[in-house]
């Protein structure tokens, strides 16, 4: 199963009124950047043990570790949680950038150093998600 394929089941999978605010969510994300790269996590680790909610990727950057290994990774990250929905910006500095940049202005979220939390789209305001996406997932590493 391609890339694709994966990303359409899972959505699919999604009870019908999360299934729809996500559909609306990854059609705003391929928006920003239509020939982005676009990645699947299954959340599953190399032991096929699940140590996250499954995600979907939009971009691509290559992280650097401390120890010197480094890895391809996405920019923006997609993911239904058991409250609503995760919208992950990788990759950023500056832990305090998200909530001081779009904070104010998301509505109804929860703003981490790199997650935005949600139970729907009603609850945001979807254009400053789909500006904080597209300002991010084509950044310079």
């Amino acid at each position: 199963m391609n890339v694709q394929e994966q990303i359409d089941r899972y959505i699919s999978e999604q009870v019908p009124a999360k299934r729809e605010d996500m559909q609306e969510l990854h059609r705003r994300i391929r928006k920003t950047s239509p020939s982005c790269e676009l990645w699947f996590l299954d959340g599953r680790n190399e032991d096929g043990k699940i140590v996250s909610n499954p995600n979907i990727g939009y971009g691509s950057q290559t992280i650097a570790y401390a120890d010197g290994e480094t890895r391809d990774f996405y920019r923006i990250g997609l993911s239904a949680n058991t409250t609503g929905f995760s919208v992950y910006v990788m990759g950023l500095e500056d832990k305090t950038y998200l909530s001081e940049t779009y904070g104010d202005r998301l509505g109804k979220a929860k703003v981490t150093g790199y997650c935005v939390k949600f139970r729907r789209i009603a609850d945001i305001d979807i254009d400053v998600l789909e500006a904080m996406v597209a300002s991010h997932i084509g950044a310079a590493p």
